[in-house]
């Protein structure tokens, strides 16, 4: 089975001047890195460019290595020491500046200027070109992500095992290494190529780029000077120009619809008890709430950082959100002190959006704006949203619906839930949050009840928490039972997977339970599926749970992730079928090929590196350790198909 994601461990910390000297010595070795896994969209004469900032970079920031905790210590198979910290943390910095350079950049103020150094004018730099290897190893590259070029780079240029691969990809922020891995190894594996001269970023060839366009470049430069000239003598005069008040009086303003979202008179208020004869049970019923939703001031800020935020601002929002300004006057959810910040939320029938600014006392650390897609919702998904978020805390604003709110822990299922206590404006007190936790040793959810409903909501660090539901997708309910709080429980620590990606609702259900070879007890197969609020960009979990020894307060061990898949409608209301498998190794210590499909399932093969048969959807076949298996599956009405990927 595979193991759940490592942790990156503790190590010595690296002294500073040692880590100034390993770079400067494997200085080569680390523009080389940086380059293969820089983005190729860059083209070859950026990616050398920032390639060589990037190490750069690392060696003047060096010197603080000492003071800035520690540092991983790389590891061969076998354990024994590949480098020294020095290097490893150096490497460590090399990979999180080129990751970081892949990853999509959302929001005003956080556009990333070019370095300074090392600058090259009039000139093109690119490696040695290569042979028709070299040319498609460039191609597979380019079609991986950057965490799929980082693992290619370490286990070919590094030479490092897959564990070793894993654990420095998370130390470097990878969300999900395994992942990154296992595309990785669908990449041709000609390792002596990356040593080549068509990958070294340090042996390179000049030549010179066009020079009738850069004449033209020139004298268009020129021409936007003088017109940026004109345009700041205007906007210096009297009137509309810079000044204190420019925030609120900007082009935007002249659009009428856009000109009344930012007049706080005219925000949308709804009444304490509109709930109760409201012909839709969603945010729309929300009553305004909160001891500053007469803030007119406060209210004023918010709707200008919302329609044309500044360099200061730090914007947030789910993937595909728009974060433009509102067309008309949104609704007005809530407007309060929480923790020492000022907070306002906002619903404009497709978006839940945050304001928040510190207060006279509060801490530091500027305004922040979150955005988060909150259309269609339902008396379910419109139950709580996360009105503060302070460090691991969090505290929800629950909905005029909700009769109680307690705290349960998905890891204990056994525990009995502990009560939550909520303020006259329905927020909570604060709760910590396993959304950012680096372990999972607990999971607290909270339970809302709502009449006679009680629904699990969890924290997967957005606006709105995501409702947890068990059974199948035909007929998914909300948890309840010990059977499926212990299924959750050895599934809870899976949630990081898809985590910030605007995720509505997670079901997890179990689709086959499977005798295992050796009379080793009975395993249980379980599909999980992430919904999002806007369709998009679901994510699909295919869950092995081995039986595990009984346990007073926990459900056993972590279930091992046999297969994944994004974007697809497998484990889902429009195709609920799911086949995958795994590699189990018995008591005895021999191998096993395990494979089960869903109900849909008449007979399954296995063929590659295992071959084998079964005429009923569950599948043992005896192998060896590290053998790959192909599954197939046929269906009842005699189709075949493949398994989840």
């Amino acid at each position: 089975m595979r193991p759940l994601p490592e942790v990156p461990s503790a190590a010595a910390p690296a002294d500073g001047e040692q880590a100034a000297a390993a770079l400067v010595e494997h200085y080569p070795r680390l523009v080389r890195l940086g380059y293969l896994v820089l983005p190729p969209t860059l083209g070859s004469h950026r990616r050398v460019l920032k390639a060589h900032a990037l190490a750069q970079r690392c060696l003047l920031s060096g010197r603080r290595a000492g003071s800035r905790g520690g540092v991983p210590g790389p590891r061969w198979p076998g354990g024994a020491a590949a480098v020294d910290p020095s290097y490893a943390l150096a490497r460590r910095r090399v990979l999180r500046a080129a990751l970081a350079a892949d990853r999509p950049r959302r929001g005003f103020g956080r556009v990333q200027l070019p370095p300074l150094l090392p600058l090259v004018w009039g000139l093109r730099l690119f490696p040695h070109s290569g042979g028709s290897n070299g040319l498609a190893l460039e191609n597979a590259l380019a079609a991986l992500s950057g965490p799929g070029r980082a693992a290619h780079a370490l286990r070919g240029l590094e030479g490092l095992a897959d564990a070793e691969v894993r654990r420095v990809l998370a130390d470097a922020g990878v969300a999900d290494p395994h992942a990154a891995l296992a595309a990785a190894q669908d990449a041709p594996t000609p390792y002596a190529l990356l040593g080549s001269p068509e990958f070294d970023p340090c042996s390179l060839q000049a030549r010179s780029p066009d020079l009738l366009r850069r004449r033209q470049h020139a004298k268009a430069a020129l021409a936007a000077v003088a017109a940026l000239l004109v345009c700041g003598a205007l906007l210096g005069l009297p009137g509309n120009g810079w000044g204190r008040d420019a925030r609120t009086t900007s082009s935007y303003t002249h659009d009428a619809a856009v000109e009344q979202s930012l007049d706080p008179d005219r925000l949308s208020r709804v009444s304490a008890d509109f709930w109760r004869r409201s012909p839709r049970t969603d945010f729309t019923a929300w009553p305004t709430r909160g001891n500053r939703a007469e803030d007119t001031g406060l209210l004023r800020r918010a709707l200008a950082g919302w329609a044309h935020p500044d360099g200061e601002v730090r914007i947030s929002a789910t993937p595909e959100t728009p974060i433009g300004p509102p067309m008309g006057a949104p609704q007005l959810l809530y407007a309060g002190e929480v923790d020492r910040v000022a907070v306002v939320l906002f619903y404009d029938g497709l978006r839940v959006v945050r304001y928040a600014e510190p207060g006279a006392a509060g801490r530091d650390g500027g305004v922040a704006l979150d955005f988060a897609r909150a259309d269609g919702a339902d008396m379910a998904s419109a139950a709580a949203l996360i009105v503060a978020r302070a460090d691991d805390r969090v505290r929800y604003l629950t909905a005029p619906w909700v009769t109680s709110v307690s705290v349960r822990d998905l890891l204990a299922p056994d525990g009995a839930p502990r009560p939550l206590r909520r303020g006259p404006d329905g927020v909570t007190t604060a709760l910590t949050s396993p959304a950012t936790a680096r372990d999972c040793r607990a999971w607290q959810a909270i339970e809302i009840r709502d009449g006679s409903a009680a629904r699990l909501m969890a924290d997967l660090g957005e606006l709105a928490p995501a409702r947890l539901t068990s059974g199948p997708p035909s007929a998914p309910h909300d948890v309840a039972g010990r059977a499926e709080r212990d299924s959750w429980a050895r599934t809870a620590c899976l949630l990081p997977a898809v985590r910030s990606r605007g995720v509505r609702s997670v079901n997890s259900w179990q689709y086959a339970e499977q005798p295992l070879p050796e009379g080793n007890g009975s395993a249980r197969w379980l599909c999980t599926r992430a919904e999002t609020w806007r369709g998009t960009g679901s994510r699909v979990l295919a869950q092995f749970q081995a039986p595990s020894a009984p346990a007073v307060a926990t459900g056993g061990p972590p279930g091992a992730v046999a297969a994944r898949a994004e974007d697809s409608p497998a484990c889902g209301v429009r195709d609920p079928r799911v086949l995958a498998g795994v590699l189990w190794k018995s008591q005895g210590g021999r191998w096993y090929v395990l494979a089960a499909g869903s109900e849909q399932f008449a007979s399954l093969t296995a063929s590659g590196g295992v071959e084998g048969r079964s005429d009923s959807r569950l599948l043992a076949v005896p192998a060896r350790a590290g053998d790959r298996a192909r599954l197939n599956g046929t269906l009842v009405d005699g189709s075949r198909v493949g398994g989840l990927r």
